[in-house]
């Protein structure tokens, strides 16, 4: 599974992760949910991999969009 992730800085701003590489940075939150998402849809339209955009919640990640194969089985966020 392919894991798009967004991160909140210090001044506020959000910025979307893929693995451990910053793909874009300084946005606002809805934005930056709009933009991993539609990286993430992309990204399974060419590829077929299942792919998921998450964020920090307050007790545990909270998984806002997941693209997988019809049949394959959703994957729960880990805490």
């Amino acid at each position: 599974m392919v894991i798009y992730s967004l991160r909140q800085s210090p001044d506020g701003d959000w910025s979307i992760r893929r693995d451990s590489a910053t793909l874009f940075s300084q946005l606002r939150l809805g934005p930056a949910i709009q933009l991993a998402r539609e990286a993430a849809r992309d990204e399974h339209n060419r590829s077929g991999r299942s792919t998921c955009v998450e964020m920090p919640g307050p007790a545990s990640t909270i998984r806002l969009a997941q693209y997988a194969k019809p049949g394959m089985p959703i994957e729960s966020a880990v805490a």
